[in-house]
């Protein structure tokens, strides 16, 4: 099926690029030929309290444990799903001096024709995770698979929360509903903080959501998962207990990748820079700790590998969204 297609081609080469290694020879970083004059900033295209935003804050603190010289303030630049942040950082080009949290939305935003840009107008660094999304409903609620979801959208009225068109939400929802023709009528947020509200208070049936965002509400019962929009269960504790949509009759699975970019422009020296801070990044404890508490995948990849993957993706990413 093309939705199972999709995931495997991008996880082999994924898997296939953190084998070759992360890139980059330590040249500039060990020799110091550049490095930051001052205070970094670390641009969130989307509002606290999401995965991006933990993504961002995480990435920050990693960078200053494996470069002390280094100070990382984050900034929010929400709207737009993600278009508003993106936009203002192809107005950095040139400034080494500040980086970007990057998703899928990197690639979702062009491929949905709404913005002028895309990923090769900036410098790709590093790709340091991927993330999986589950399907989550109310603990009330009456449906208990992804299944009885699918059944009730084509039955009647099921009204999905998503963080913009161009999320991994809307992605796999648009791939179920290629899969089974169903149709959920979709309502926009800016951030999982928010879904997450608007599912806790009533005014959204259904939600797909990062396991790091929602994991808390998991946990305390508040919600519940359906299934999971992954190729295998996950290996973390009680997530082990949740069928992927595959087992329940729907091929539906793709992961949101997770990086770090620079601006366009940016000279080779400070483009090295940077990919070999975070090569020390990927060692460090608050990067460690940050993919167990998130739940992801440590599928990483740098510099100019990031890029092939990001091509790679881009194709599959177009073909889904164009059915």
């Amino acid at each position: 099926m093309r939705t199972r297609a999709m995931p495997l081609a991008a996880g082999t080469l994924a898997l296939a690029l953190a084998v070759a290694g992360c890139g980059g020879d330590g040249s500039a970083a060990e020799t110091g030929s550049w490095q930051p004059d001052g205070d970094v900033t670390m641009v969130v295209p989307f509002s606290p309290g999401g995965g991006s935003d933990r993504a961002g804050r995480a990435l920050a603190a990693a960078i200053e444990a494996a470069a002390p010289e280094v100070g990382v303030s984050v900034e929010n630049r929400e709207g737009g799903s993600g278009a508003v942040g993106y936009s203002y950082f192809l107005g950095q080009e040139g400034d080494a001096e500040t980086l970007l949290a990057t998703e899928t939305a990197l690639l979702a935003l062009p491929a949905s024709g709404n913005v002028e840009f895309t990923y090769e107008d900036f410098t790709p660094i590093t790709k340091i995770a991927e993330d999986f999304t589950l399907l989550v409903v109310p603990a009330a609620s009456p449906h208990t698979t992804c299944t009885d979801v699918v059944d009730a959208a084509r039955a009647g009225r099921v009204v999905a929360g998503i963080s913009g068109a161009a999320g991994l939400d809307n992605i796999v929802l648009s791939l179920t509903e290629n899969e089974t023709g169903a149709q959920f009528d979709r309502v926009a947020f800016e951030s999982g903080g928010e879904l997450i509200a608007a599912l806790l208070g009533g005014q959204i049936d259904i939600a797909s959501l990062n396991p790091g965002e929602v994991i808390g509400q998991l946990e305390s019962g508040d919600l519940k998962a359906l299934c999971a929009f992954a190729e295998e269960r996950y290996d973390y504790g009680a997530l082990q207990d949740i069928p992927t949509a595959t087992e329940q009759g729907i091929p539906v699975s793709f992961a949101q990748f997770r990086g770090v970019l620079a601006p366009g422009g940016i000279t080779e020296e400070q483009t090295q820079y940077w990919v070999d801070t975070m090569q020390k990044v990927l060692e460090t404890e608050e990067y460690r700790t940050y993919v167990e508490e998130s739940y992801l995948q440590p599928i990483t990849a740098s510099g100019a590998e990031f890029v092939q993957y990001l091509e790679r993706n881009r194709a599959l990413l177009e073909e889904a969204l164009a059915q």
